[in-house]
């Protein structure tokens, strides 16, 4: 049985979320949700936890999701090789193919986690309502195939989801204006829909803690970067490897027009509602300018 002091802790923590529940309530949240989280289903099933408490608040999440470790899972398992230019998968049309039944299988599985906890999930792509129209996008010059660059974000089909009550669960596959489907980059997915809708926050659920001044040093981990900062980081030279492409798609987004974006460790339990709802936070919060606090 609990005692009393337990009691007090829990009910503290509600106090300390108050502001931010009250700030946040009726805005929209993107959450981009890949890496090693998405292997583990206890914590597939505490991220989706997370969503769930975020709509059963009051605010309106949508899930942009990946799905490539399962991607070359199956290419493996049809003896197909997979290859990567620049962090982007070579997708011909049989790579599309799986890719497309793989992205759809996860999409449905999330939704269904979803509709256990209680509430309403809607699982799409990018081709549903002509959502993510996009055009080949070429690395150098070269092309690799069925990789999307986005052109447009229709919202219309997301925006009838939200009014709906549900919890719009988006897997990154576009069409070019011959309606062929292409495979796009998760995080630029994700990044194209919180501009289009105007979303308050984008949180990228990721295998890293966030974004660190020496990647050597744990305990240089940076809570809070603004542009300016962000953009002298990377002048610098001091980020690298995957951070690089995800800081650059923080920075774009923060640009244009999103409040807030949150780089998190997905592997932590409960990642999201220690971000969005705790003082301290535990990732890195890319904002415009100082003085952007949560609670302001």
């Amino acid at each position: 049985m609990e005692n009393m002091e337990q009691i007090f802790t829990k009910a503290q923590t509600l106090i300390e979320a108050l502001p931010y529940i009250q700030k946040f309530n009726n805005k929209k949240v993107v959450v981009k949700y890949g890496g090693s989280a998405m292997a583990d289903e206890e914590l597939q099933h505490n991220v989706m936890k997370d969503v769930a408490l975020l709509k059963l608040i009051g605010m309106h999440p949508i899930i942009v999701h990946g799905g490539g470790k399962e991607i070359s899972s199956w290419l493996s398992r049809t003896g197909k090789e997979t290859s990567f230019v620049n962090g982007l998968r070579v997708t011909d049309s049989d790579t599309m193919e799986i890719a497309e039944m793989v992205l759809n299988k996860v999409n449905k599985g999330l939704v269904q986690i979803v509709e256990q906890l209680g509430v309403k999930a809607a699982g799409i792509s990018g081709k549903d309502g002509a959502t993510l129209m996009v055009e080949k996008k070429l690395i150098d010059g070269r092309d690799i195939g069925y990789v999307g660059e986005i052109k447009s974000v229709n919202t219309k089909l997301i925006d009838t989801l939200i009014e709906n009550d549900f919890i719009p669960v988006i897997a990154p596959i576009g069409l070019d204006e011959n309606y062929e489907t292409y495979n796009i980059n998760g995080d630029d997915a994700a990044c194209a829909l919180a501009t289009a809708i105007g979303a308050e926050k984008l949180a990228f659920l990721t295998d890293m803690e966030g974004v660190y001044k020496d990647p050597e040093d744990k305990n240089t981990l940076i809570s809070v970067l603004t542009l300016e900062e962000a953009d002298q980081l990377i002048g610098e030279g001091l980020i690298g490897g995957g951070m690089l492409p995800k800081l650059k798609n923080c920075i774009d987004a923060v640009k244009n027009g999103v409040t807030r974006v949150h780089i998190l460790d997905g592997r932590k339990e409960h990642c999201l509602l220690l971000e969005f709802f705790t003082n301290r936070g535990i990732g890195t919060a890319i904002i415009q300018k100082e003085g952007l606090m949560e609670n302001e």
